[in-house]
């Protein structure tokens, strides 16, 4: 049997170890306390988030979880672990699970790859998210590197860049959504997770681009490489323009706004609301910054978010699964694999 110079990293987000208060705090206090997350300085944010946030967060959070916590555990766990089973049926190399907060950790991922095959030359980290962020894509690539470096590990990590353009994704994301469509509908709203205007304008390499006009997404700028709204919008474009949605038939919104800063908009929640007033009546909602289904897609949205629009007089609302384990999405990760294994660069990170 040949040595295996060569595997696979999936890295998702994470989820509590179980809808206990005190496990919900503990993932609560790692994911909030990422600088990256809450950019403020260490004493204010641990102020923050130990003695406000945590606290008053951790109970309501554990009910939510209840209402969509599955026999198996976290549904985001349940479906990553799929994930890697299906990827794992389609190539050759193994695949490893991490999150970025919680369990599987990254370091158990290295320990036991390295165990089981100590001529590993290369793992390809693969963030689990289309979109870059410094509080979801960076600070995933980041951590990982941090620890691959303190474990002094042999082999090297190669990374896959945000794949929001990628033609294949852009493929998986409207076979996944294309099944709804059969059916009537007014509207399809594309909700992605929210996250402050201030960390769009730290991600601006160009300083002056960034929120500055109203056309700042669709003009050309260097900025739009880590541009998080930009790259939303530009999914959207594709894929409705894939799909062969008129602009009348879909709109986007941002979800899963926490503090009272300003978020980038329109938020979800207030679009919900308001658009069975404006003639939005039976509704379609899709994720495509998640790959796979969790608390804000399950419980933020198709439960809390559902009650809201029809509440406001929908009649008929919506949500379309995430990727999770469609077999396109299968097909194109394993795609993504063999282009790397061929030498191809285009979907490899460039030094930020």
């Amino acid at each position: 049997m040949a040595a295996v110079k060569r595997a696979v990293l999936l890295m998702n987000l994470g989820s509590p170890d179980s809808t206990d208060v005190k496990d919900v705090k503990k993932y609560l206090d790692e994911f909030l306390m990422d600088e990256r997350v809450i950019d403020k300085p260490f004493l204010q944010r641990y102020l923050l988030v130990k003695g406000i946030i945590t606290r008053f967060r951790a109970p309501k959070s554990a009910e939510a979880y209840k209402s969509i916590w599955t026999d198996e555990g976290s549904p985001l766990i349940v479906l990553s672990r799929q994930l890697q089973k299906a990827l794992q049926e389609q190539i050759e190399e193994p695949v490893e699970l991490a999150m970025r907060y919680g369990n599987p950790s990254p370091k158990a991922a290295f320990d036991n790859l390295k165990a089981k095959y100590p001529s590993l030359e290369e793992v390809i980290v693969v963030p689990l998210y289309p979109h870059y962020a410094m509080s979801s894509y960076e600070t995933a690539v980041v951590y990982a590197e941090e620890i691959h470096k303190k474990g002094k590990y042999n082999f090297k990590l190669t990374t896959i860049k945000p794949f929001y353009n990628v033609d294949t994704y852009i493929d998986a994301l409207a076979e996944s959504i294309k099944p709804y469509l059969q059916q009537d509908y007014d509207k399809i709203l594309f909700s992605y997770h929210s996250i402050p205007e201030r960390h769009i304008l730290k991600g601006d390499t160009t300083g002056s681009h960034c929120l500055q006009s109203e056309g700042c997404c669709t003009t050309a700028s260097m900025a739009h490489k880590q541009c998080y709204r930009h790259q939303c919008y530009e999914t959207t474009r594709l894929a409705a323009e894939k799909l062969g949605l008129p602009t009348e038939k879909y709109a986007v919104s941002f979800q899963s706004r926490l503090g009272r800063a300003e978020w980038l908009k329109p938020y979800t929640a207030m679009r919900l609301a308001a658009m069975p007033g404006e003639g939005t009546k039976k509704l379609l909602v899709v994720f495509p910054a998640f790959v796979s289904d969790c608390l804000e897609t399950l419980e933020e949205i198709a439960i809390e978010g559902r009650h809201i629009f029809l509440t406001a007089g929908g009649t008929e609302f919506t949500s379309i699964p995430c990727l999770n384990v469609h077999p396109q999405w299968i097909k194109t990760l394993a795609g993504w694999v063999e282009e790397i294994k061929a030498g191809k660069k285009e979907m490899l990170l460039e030094a930020y």
